[in-house]
C-alpha cells in the first residue's frame, strides 16, 4: 500500500503513556522462549540493577516530561527472582520521577519456581496490585517438555499465594502442545478457571527462530486444525466461564483487562527501561522507537556511559498504518475509527482502499464510526494485516 499523497498532519494530542521495565534473568532459558532472557548461572546484583533502571529512567524523562504515567509492567525473565527491598527502591524510584498516577496498575511477572508467601506480600506492600503469572501448563510431563522449572504441584501453590495476595492475578497458559490432546489443553484450561483468576492469556504455542525448539523440533506437534480446535474449544470454555474475549489471546473477567497491554494495542506511547526494552514515543511531529542494549552487561556499561539506547528511529509515515493496524486489529470489539488520525497523524483517506478491500473479503466490518475484525479476520489475522504493509 501506499500513503504518499497524504500528508502527515502532525499529532494533535499525545496518546497515554505506560512504563515497561524489563528485568533480563530466570533461572533456566526454556526452549520455546525468544524473549531477551539469560539465565543467572553467576548470580545479579538487583540492587545495582535497578540503581541502572532508574538512572535509564531518568536520562529518559526529557521526552516524556510532565506526562502521566497510566501503567507500569515489570516484565522478563523472571522478575520474581528481584529481591522486595530491590523491588520496593525500584518502585520508589519510579514514582519520585515521573508523575504515576494514584490509579495506575502497576503489573509483575512472577513464575512458580520463585513463589515464597512472605516475598509476594512484601511486593504487595511495595505497590504492584497486578500479579501475572507464568503457568503454562498443569500437566507434569509437558512441563518437563517445556523446560519450566516447576511441577504442577508447585504451579496449584504458586496460585494459591498470588490469590491470597492480590485480587487481580492473570494467568498464562499454552496450548498446541507436543502430544497435547484436546482433552490435554481444557484439562489445563479448568485446572486454571477453578483458581478464580481474574485474567486468563492463552497462547499458541509457536516455534520462533533463535530458540532450542527451533534447531531441535518436538515430536507431535498438533497440526493446523487440531491447534485449530484447541483454540475454539477454549474460546468456548472460557466464555462459558464468564471471562471476556477482549484481544486475540487475552481473556479477562468484566472490568478485568490488562490496561497496559490495551495501551500497547490501542497503540498508545510506553517507555521502555532495562536490557534490551523497547519503547515507542510520540511526538507532535512523529513517532520514534528506542531498543536499549539487549545483554545485561552491555546494558549496564551503556547506562554508565549516559545513554542505554542502542537504535532510535523515527517510524516512517509510509509504515503507520500498518504499525497501528498490527496492535488495534488484535482487539476483538475492534475501535473507533478517528483513532487512526488521532493516533498516527495520518488522514482515515490514506488506508481507504485498502479498508475497502479488508471489507470486501469479509475480514472486518464497519459502520461510520467504528470498525471490528470479523471472526474470519481474527482467524486470518497475518492476512488482514498484509493489506496494509507499505510497497516496497
Amino acid at each position: 500500500m501506499s500513503v504518499a499523497p497524504v500528508s502527515f498532519g502532525g499529532l494533535t494530542q499525545l496518546p497515554p503513556l505506560s512504563l515497561y521495565v524489563h528485568f533480563p534473568w530466570c533461572v533456566r532459558k526454556c526452549p520455546y522462549c525468544d524473549f531477551n532472557s539469560h539465565e543467572a548461572r553467576a548470580g545479579f546484583d538487583d540492587l545495582a540493577y535497578v540503581a541502572a533502571l532508574l538512572a535509564d529512567l531518568e536520562s529518559a524523562l526529557p521526552a516524556v516530561w510532565g506526562r502521566p504515567v497510566h501503567t507500569v509492567f515489570i516484565g522478563g525473565g523472571t522478575p520474581s527472582l528481584l529481591s522486595p527491598g530491590a523491588l520496593e527502591t525500584l518502585l520508589d524510584g519510579i514514582r519520585a520521577r515521573v508523575r504515576l498516577l494514584p490509579e495506575a496498575e502497576i503489573t509483575l511477572e512472577a513464575n512458580p519456581g520463585t513463589f515464597e508467601a512472605e516475598k509476594f506480600r512484601a511486593f504487595r506492600a511495595a505497590g504492584v496490585n497486578r500479579l501475572s503469572v507464568g503457568i503454562q501448563s498443569f500437566d507434569d510431563a509437558q512441563l518437563k517438555t517445556l523446560g519450566r522449572i516447576h511441577d504442577s504441584r508447585q504451579a496449584h501453590a504458586a496460585l494459591d499465594i498470588a490469590r491470597a495476595h492480590f485480587d487481580n492475578v492473570n494467568l498464562d497458559l499454552m496450548y498446541a502442545l507436543p502430544q497435547q490432546t484436546l482433552a490435554g489443553a481444557l484439562a489445563d484450561l479448568d485446572a486454571g478457571i477453578a483458581h478464580g483468576v481474574t485474567h486468563l492469556s492463552a497462547y499458541h504455542l509457536t516455534i520462533e527462530p533463535n530458540t532450542l525448539f527451533y534447531r531441535y523440533q518436538p515430536d507431535g506437534l498438533p497440526d493446523e486444525d487440531r491447534a485449530a480446535d484447541m483454540q475454539e474449544a477454549i474460546e468456548a470454555r472460557l466464555a462459558s466461564a464468564g471471562f471476556e474475549h477482549y484481544e486475540t489471546s487475552a481473556f479477562a473477567r468484566p472490568g478485568r483487562q490488562c490496561r497496559h497491554n490495551l495501551n500497547y494495542w490501542r497503540f498508545g506511547d510506553y517507555l521502555g527501561i532495562g536490557a534490551g526494552a523497547h519503547g515507542k514515543i510520540s511526538a507532535h511531529d512523529g513517532i520514534v522507537r528506542e531498543m536499549r542494549y539487549k545483554q545485561p552487561a552491555a546494558y549496564l556499561q551503556a547506562v554508565a556511559a549516559g545513554d542505554a539506547v542502542q537504535t532510535r528511529e523515527r517510524v516512517a509515515r509510509r509504515d503507520l498504518p500498518f504499525e497501528f493496524m498490527m496492535n488495534l486489529l488484535r482487539l476483538t470489539d475492534g475501535f473507533a475509527l478517528n483513532l487512526f488520525a488521532e493516533r498516527t497523524g495520518l488522514s482515515l483517506a490514506a488506508i481507504s482502499g485498502e479498508l475497502a478491500r479488508a471489507e470486501a473479503d469479509g475480514l472486518i466490518e464497519r459502520d461510520l464510526h467504528s470498525l471490528r475484525p470479523t471472526l474470519k479476520g481474527q482467524r486470518f489475522l497475518n492476512d488482514l494485516l498484509g493489506l496494509f504493509l507499505a510497497d516496497d
